[in-house]
């Protein structure tokens, strides 16, 4: 099936007095709420984290895990790591978001042997992974709900959905702009009904239409490329913009960081522990 819209609308003739009476008589009685619609929203287990403007973050995805990092926000792999690294990253102060491919089949993954061949496209550019056929949420919509609803039992905060521009890229599929944005979208309310926060990844052409359903960004090399200023919707609406760059030494582009909001860093390709954060303002 496809990204959930509204509600039907109900069908078949308004019902007869003495039933809607002997419904409101039993709803008095038992102080039950009418049951929801079936195709409406599910209320998220908790309310979601709301990162803001300016936030210091760590990103790890390689490499054994440094929680001594003084900052707010690590962003590290949602497999990887245990509720008891996210326990601990808890008690030393920090928010945890984790790290998934949603738009991308990763052969080392546990779940691997559970994606069909029909939705593995053409490769992504990194060994063993390939774009997925996002049009078929009959398939990736369960999958991706177990993986979310992982990140929630271990307690991590946010979750950071990766590859989410698929219809930018050669993925094997005929991809549309459309297409992505039911996805992401789709997404986005999984983390919201399992109580976490969502980050938009990268898809720097959508943020106009995407910003009110994500709650943050994470962009790789927007300085690089001169799109920063792309992200600041989310600055505006008064979200985190977390953003990383691997090749411009931080005198290229701290600067126009702390103008347009972002909270920037300089990482290594393979996000490992080091990092180098803008220098403070003199």
């Amino acid at each position: 099936m496809h990204a959930r819209g509204a509600a039907r609308p109900r069908t078949g003739g308004a019902p007869l007095p003495a039933a809607v009476l002997l419904l409101a008589v039993l709803a008095l009685l038992t102080g039950c709420a009418p049951a929801p619609e079936p195709d409406g929203p599910r209320p998220a287990a908790r309310d979601h984290w709301r990162p803001k403007p300016g936030l210091g973050w760590q990103w790890q995805l390689s490499g054994r895990l440094d929680p001594t990092v003084d900052v707010p926000v690590y962003d590290i792999d949602g497999f990887d790591h245990d509720a008891a690294a996210v326990d601990d990253l808890h008690r030393r102060g920090r928010k945890v978001i984790c790290y998934l491919s949603t738009g991308a089949w990763e052969e080392f993954r546990p779940d691997a042997g559970k994606f069909p061949a029909r939705v593995l496209g053409e490769g992504n550019g990194w060994k063993g992974e390939r774009w997925l056929d996002i049009r078929r949420t009959d398939v990736l919509e369960p999958l991706m709900e177990k993986r979310i609803a992982m990140c929630a039992r271990k307690g991590f905060d946010a979750v950071e959905p990766d590859n989410m521009d698929g219809y930018r890229n050669r993925t094997g599929f005929p991809l549309t702009a459309a297409d992505q944005l039911r996805y992401n979208r789709l997404v986005a309310r999984i983390a919201h009904r399992h109580g976490l926060a969502v980050g938009l990844k990268n898809d720097l052409g959508q943020i106009p239409a995407l910003e009110p359903d994500f709650d943050f960004a994470v962009n790789e090399q927007c300085a690089q490329y001169e799109e920063c200023a792309k992200l600041s919707p989310f600055v505006k609406a008064g979200k985190a913009v977390f953003h990383v760059e691997y090749e411009l030494p931080v005198t290229r582009f701290c600067e126009d960081s702390r103008r347009l909001g972002l909270s920037s860093l300089l990482k290594k390709y393979e996000l490992g522990v080091w990092r180098q954060e803008c220098p403070a303002r003199s």
